[in-house]
């Protein structure tokens, strides 16, 4: 069985080598760890997989191969919790969740710590207690239209005001090739090509003209080989309703990491703050101050932003609106600075443009950064492209 999930981890792309896979071998034939899945994702990613930035990819192809092995288990007569948790949440109408009342950041926050000082033991639906399911502002699984989401699992409703847990987001893959080549097209009109450095090419037109004139005997001319000199900035927007369009993201991650050589990117979460970061796994550890980003690089530098620009309006307007943490300073104020800074910048948002007009937070972000949004299409990145360029 462990042959197959080494060749299924090739079939999807991950140069995993026989000295790993026996490595992996050997681990199991000790006592290292106890017989739970759990434990094997973690000792099979550990053995088998040396680049962090293939984690995800490494993920689905556990979960792929996982899903086969379940189907072929005889079925278990235990009802699943998943099923049960389901029945907890409530089948809500559409007049219901618009009669719901909002109450406002400030107010939300208030009520929260009076929850946590009154209450002290589990519920399961109901509208007034931390709880999972039902219509409460507080918990997890049930619906709310502007709450606070308390623990990992949600109902995928996405009105959560903040996130009461430490979420844990994957870097994207910048080595994925598949549905890049239009994608590569399109960034290639942002290339300029400047004659730098010591290494010669053959100037072919000089040589023919300066042959001809001497008579017919060779006379080669050289120049300096061209290089693309166009620095680009990326911030990307990762976790949350970002998981989404995670392949389109990476598929145009992986183009420009093919299509320019001098490119940097940092990430964030919703709208960018005081802090940007380069890698998920150690975002809590490894930050770097905003301010900082912006001393560091200069007006030269081209910025692509990349979000699907959908949060609550909190999280642009108000100090202390992020979903994770208390900003001093509201999310526009810092996407201002940096549209200050760069001023050839341009966001590209994976989501569908038909669906622009019904997101509030869409227009804020529009008007922030002078229109210049584009959707994460072929049209789309090339008319982002063109406007860098000029």
């Amino acid at each position: 069985m462990l042959a197959d999930f080494f060749y299924h981890l090739r079939h999807h792309k991950l140069s995993v080598s026989v000295k790993e896979y026996l490595t992996l071998l050997e681990a199991l034939s000790t006592p290292l760890m106890p017989p739970s899945l759990e434990d094997f994702y973690y000792l099979a990613r550990v053995t088998l997989i040396k680049d962090e930035t293939l984690f995800d990819r490494f993920d689905r192809a556990f979960a792929s191969y996982y899903k086969k092995l379940e189907q072929m288990l005889p079925p278990s007569k235990e009802i699943p919790l998943d099923w049960l948790m389901q029945e907890l949440k409530k089948n809500l109408t559409a007049e219901q969740k618009a009669g719901l009342e909002k109450h406002g950041l400030e107010k939300l926050l208030e009520m929260f710590k009076e929850r946590l000082e009154e209450q002290h033991e589990r519920h399961e639906g109901g509208s007034k207690w931390i709880g999972t399911g039902g219509t409460s502002p507080f918990g997890n699984s049930g619906f709310n239209p502007a709450g606070i989401r308390v623990g990992k699992d949600s109902a995928g409703n996405r009105t959560a005001l903040k996130v009461w847990d430490e979420r844990q987001f994957q870097d994207y893959d910048d080595t994925i090739e598949l549905g890049t080549r239009n994608i590569k097209v399109a960034l290639k009109r942002l290339r300029r090509f400047a004659r730098e450095g010591s290494q010669l090419e053959l100037d072919l037109d000089e040589t023919i003209i300066s042959t001809a004139r001497n008579a017919g005997y060779l006379d080669i001319k050289m120049v300096p080989e061209r290089h693309n000199n166009i620095k680009v900035l990326m911030l990307l927007d990762v976790g949350g309703s970002m998981d989404d369009h995670i392949t389109r993201v990476e598929e145009l991650f992986s183009a420009a990491r093919s299509e320019f050589k001098n490119l940097e990117v940092f990430y964030f979460h919703n709208c960018p703050y005081e802090y940007l970061w380069k890698s998920n796994r150690r975002r809590q550890i490894e930050r770097f101050e905003t301010q900082d980003v912006l001393r560091k690089f200069n007006a030269d530098w081209r910025l692509i932003l990349v979000g699907d620009a959908t949060m609550g309006p909190s999280e642009i307007l108000q100090p202390g609106g992020s979903v994770e943490h208390h900003n001093k300073e509201p999310g526009a104020q810092w996407l201002q600075r940096i549209i200050t800074s760069w001023p050839k910048a341009v966001w590209l948002n994976p989501e569908p443009q038909s669906a622009w007009q019904y997101r509030y937070s869409i227009s804020l972000i529009q008007n922030i950064v002078q229109g210049k949004m584009f959707p994460v299409t072929v049209s789309g990145v090339e008319q982002a492209m063109r406007l860098l360029s000029k």
